[in-house]
């Protein structure tokens, strides 16, 4: 695919977005994967391990058959893919590769890289839609970048004398002090700008999935906000699947769900399902919806069982102490998160909580990642809104320059979307023009087990600010109710304070704040 030429960070108006071709690699793979699975099948009835190289074809074809067709599918499990994909949108990222817990990536970073060219995806290289529309797409692309670079250097010297105050910066502090509130500065920068960027915008990463999650997503990829693009890039996986090791696709007949049926709900109330959400978390971030009445005692008795003590011996409050003090359980401050290989925190996946929560796409993008936190996510051609529906953040609502120049991104993306639309092109491909700011408005549930992990992760002051600010929230609503666990929940920093040394787990990046003198009441600034 040809490419247009990038643009510098001074680039003058309208220039050219850069695009390519998503590129997929394999980078890494089991040697025989099909013939590893039948060899684990045929383990399971033999009195010894089976080796792969004793795999006949009689075998691949009926024992193949027997456990794909039977829904047996541990067995391709076993073989994994790590890819490395390149050129694709953090929309098809955020609606279809990370909409699941099985995989794992590490993705480009749009919080501490900064994106000086307009590099996005364009459906079908611009062939999705006509001339005329394609011209109005890349204009809101290079548009979106243009407000990135202002509001960059807008928000880098209020970010500066944040931190200043925050590190004591003064003419006698030491260089590299100097040099590190310089960076953080940039960084805080261009993590608040990064909001007016379109979910088009490319990333890059690595991905790695079982065998039979590739199967899953081949079959399921249309059943997202991106059809396009995931018959792109799956079916180039499993293209490289298929050059190493052929049967592991070949011998079944397994065909991508053309019709999944969210598409047959063709009633488009965005407006109206926004209103009504926005309405029960009155005007809060996340509200607690649901949770275990019971989640006190059942943890106890949970508790008992594992160790086998009687209530008597071990009433409700010192299992709970047990579980949860970090001075007197050492699994609270690791920072493997070894929940569930613990007995001693296994009753803790006995409680549940659920939130209703509304955040930014790219806030979103990283809760997701919190996979044990599953959520229930908009299919935004469902639930779109012609108004424009967003997130600011704090740093652009104190700046009031920033904050105009913010407000018009918002309403260019949403008018640009809109006018596609308005020319008959698909709502797939349109939308592809939100920002990251985009409203995202989802349901989502966990253990107090995970959930500790997540609070734990972030509360702490480095955190992005959305999902520190609902896992604040979140901690107030499940204190509320169970005012037991107030004082076992909060970051690393407020576990480990007068127990284990360092206090801060962050190292060089440590934010500069002795949050755990005064948490939760101390307010954090940026």
């Amino acid at each position: 695919m040809a490419t247009h030429l990038s643009h510098s960070s001074d680039a003058p108006l309208g220039s050219p977005v850069e695009t390519a071709a998503p590129r997929v690699t394999l980078r890494n793979y089991f040697a025989h994967g099909f013939d590893s699975a039948i060899a684990a099948a045929r383990t399971c009835y033999s009195p010894r391990l089976i080796v792969p190289e004793e795999v006949t074809d009689k075998q691949r074809v009926m024992i193949g058959s027997a456990t794909y067709f039977g829904g047996h599918h541990t067995v391709y499990q076993h073989a994994h893919f790590e890819f490395g994909l390149e050129n694709i949108s953090r929309q098809f990222v955020w609606s279809f590769l990370h909409a699941h817990p099985f995989y794992n990536s590490e993705q480009q970073s749009q919080r501490y890289v900064r994106l000086d060219r307009a590099q996005a995806y364009i459906p079908g290289d611009g062939r999705a839609f006509g001339a005329a529309e394609r011209a109005i797409y890349e204009k809101a692309v290079a548009r979106a970048w243009e407000h990135y670079r202002e509001l960059t250097r807008l928000l880098e010297p209020t970010a500066h004398e944040i931190l200043a105050d925050i590190w004591h910066l003064s003419s006698m502090s030491h260089p590299k002090r100097v040099q590190k509130v310089e960076r953080q500065s940039e960084k805080r920068a261009i993590e608040v700008a990064r909001y007016v960027l379109p979910v088009a915008a490319f990333t890059t990463m690595v991905h790695t999935i079982s065998g039979i999650v590739l199967h899953r997503l081949y079959r399921m990829q249309a059943a997202s906000d991106t059809p396009s693009e995931a018959r792109h890039v799956i079916g180039a996986m499993v293209g490289r699947v298929r050059e190493v090791d052929p049967q592991f696709f070949d011998r079944f007949d397994n065909e991508p769900m053309d019709a999944p049926p969210e598409w047959l709900l063709n009633a488009r109330n965005g407006e109206a399902f926004a209103r009504e959400f926005d309405a029960k978390l009155a005007g809060g971030m996340s509200r607690l919806v649901d949770y275990s009445a019971g989640a006190l005692a059942v943890m106890a008795d949970a508790y008992r069982a594992v160790v086998g003590l009687t209530t008597a011996e071990c009433p409700d409050a010192e299992a709970l102490d047990r579980m949860l003090n970090p001075a007197r359980n050492s699994y609270r401050r690791e920072t493997l998160n070894i929940g569930v290989h613990a007995p001693l925190m296994r009753p803790l996946q006995h409680a549940s909580f659920t939130f209703a929560k509304k955040i930014s796409h790219t806030a979103d993008s990283q809760d997701q990642r919190h996979r044990m936190v599953p959520g229930s996510r908009p299919l935004l051609t469902l639930a779109d809104t012609r108004s424009p529906d967003y997130i600011t953040p704090v740093l652009i609502r104190e700046n009031p320059r920033a904050l105009e120049i913010y407000q018009a991104a918002m309403e260019e993306a949403w008018t640009a979307k809109n006018e596609l639309l308005d020319r008959g092109v698909a709502p797939e491909f349109a939308l592809y023009l939100l920002p990251n700011a985009k409203a995202i408005r989802l349901v989502e549930s966990g253990s107090l087990l995970h959930l500790l992990h997540k609070w734990t992760m972030r509360t702490c002051f480095n955190a992005q600010e959305e999902i520190y600010q609902s896992s604040i929230e979140e901690v107030e609503q499940v204190r509320a109710v169970f005012p037991e666990l107030a004082r076992y929940i909060g970051p690393p920093c407020h576990l480990r304070a007068g127990i284990s040394t360092p206090i801060c787990t962050e190292g060089s990046h440590f934010c500069g704040v002795k949050v755990w003198l005064d948490f939760p009441n101390i307010q954090r600034r940026i």
